[in-house]
């Protein structure tokens, strides 16, 4: 199925219907669609040595997901959301319910907490919090949006399609700010990047990382990872997409199918950019940044220098997810539901553990010392180490 450009005009409530960008290929450019004869056959996975012991401490269902439904761990907790309306707030450590909703109809994107309050976004443009295992408030939003909402200092801030932040009091929904940037024609169907960097907040507006002050929306600094280029308005899309990196001022992300980048948010200053073809976020620690490219080559980057350190072919078009560093070992989901742990040294494969089988479309999170990810098919499974 190929992509399918969104206006800002469609995105526009009461206006014309949205028209969704299909991400089904991965990028139009280099690699064949997912769908159809020609979609390249998947790399055959090699035994695995099982180099790290790990054990499946607990399962949970939360129904069907898709890309823009994202499991969140805060304080030994684990928020997740199916599609169809669900919102569960599990114990990371057993997997039991600490509470569950069902707003009765369908999410959109989610899910953002700061731990007491949890955020989602409904597929009416509806912006619903929650606290406690009850709804708090709801209001409308005037544009679809595809990134989890972000729960912090209070207040809720969302950053809707049409590249508009806004932000509303978290006890009772009131409209504090908006900050609209200029745009261009098109927009990706796809969460971006909404994050708290200490005392400010950072955005990915089209091809930048965007500092703000959290208080009034006032830009504070833009850093470009990517520059529109192309000769037609889908080659030109460069939005940022999550998830992103963050160790302490350093902020690394990917602008979708043009480049890799971290931004010193201290200064608000770009520390390098590097061409990448990858259409998911990316994650690492203080000596690494890793990714995977359209076609799932893996690949590692200096964190200090954007130089390349290793890349593997291991899950060569295996649709692999955005990545967790853990440690010693990289963590990443792919179409099949296995989730591959990855040496952080070289690329080598540590163990492989499996899901339900429906694909592992969100990156994978770290909830205490517990692995957690979330499936297609809205199982939610958590191992720990050994």
């Amino acid at each position: 199925m190929p992509i399918r450009p969104t206006s800002f005009r469609s995105l526009l409530a009461g206006h014309r219907a949205l028209v969704a960008l299909g991400l089904v290929c991965a990028t139009l450019l280099t690699t064949a669609c997912s769908s159809g004869p020609d979609k390249p056959k998947p790399a055959e996975l090699q035994p695995v040595a099982a180099l790290m012991g790990t054990r499946l401490i607990w399962t949970a269902q939360v129904g069907a997901s898709h890309a823009e439904l994202v499991p969140a761990a805060v304080a030994g907790r684990v928020f997740a959301a199916g599609s169809a309306g669900t919102v569960a707030v599990l114990d990371a450590g057993t997997g039991q319910d600490i509470w569950r909703v069902d707003l009765k109809t369908r999410i959109a994107a989610g899910v953002g907490t700061d731990g007491d309050t949890v955020a989602v976004v409904t597929q009416a443009n509806e912006l619903v919090a929650m606290a406690g295992g009850r709804e708090l408030w709801r209001v409308r939003l005037p544009a679809r949006t595809f990134t989890a909402p972000l729960v912090a200092g209070k207040r809720v801030f969302v950053l809707t399609a049409d590249r508009t932040v806004t932000a509303f009091d978290g006890s009772n929904g009131a409209r504090l700010w908006t900050q609209t940037r200029t745009t261009e024609p098109l927009v990706l169907s796809q969460g971006g990047v909404l994050m708290a960097v200490g005392d400010m907040l950072v955005a990915g507006l089209s091809g930048r990382l965007v500092g703000m002050n959290p208080l009034n929306g006032v830009v504070r600094w833009e850093a470009p990872i990517a520059t529109s280029r192309g000769t037609n308005e889908v080659e030109r899309l460069v939005d940022i997409v999550g998830p992103a990196s963050r160790i302490g001022a350093s902020v690394c992300v990917r602008a979708y199918v043009a480049a890799v980048g971290c931004v010193d948010t201290s200064r608000g200053t770009l520390s390098w950019t590097r061409a990448a073809q990858g259409v998911v976020g990316v994650h690492g620690d203080d000596r690494l940044v890793f990714g995977v490219e359209s076609n799932g080559r893996f690949q590692a980057w200096q964190r200090s220098s954007g130089e390349p350190a290793w890349n593997t072919d291991r899950l060569l078009h295996r649709e692999p997810s955005a990545p967790l560093a853990l440690g010693r070992v990289v963590a990443v989901g792919d179409a099949t539901g296995l989730v591959h742990l990855i040496s952080r040294e070289d690329g080598s494969e540590m163990t492989r553990l499996s899901t339900d089988g429906s694909a592992i479309l969100a990156a994978p999170v770290l909830a205490t010392d517990a692995l957690v990810v979330q499936t297609r098919n809205g199982g939610v499974f958590a191992w720990r180490p050994q």
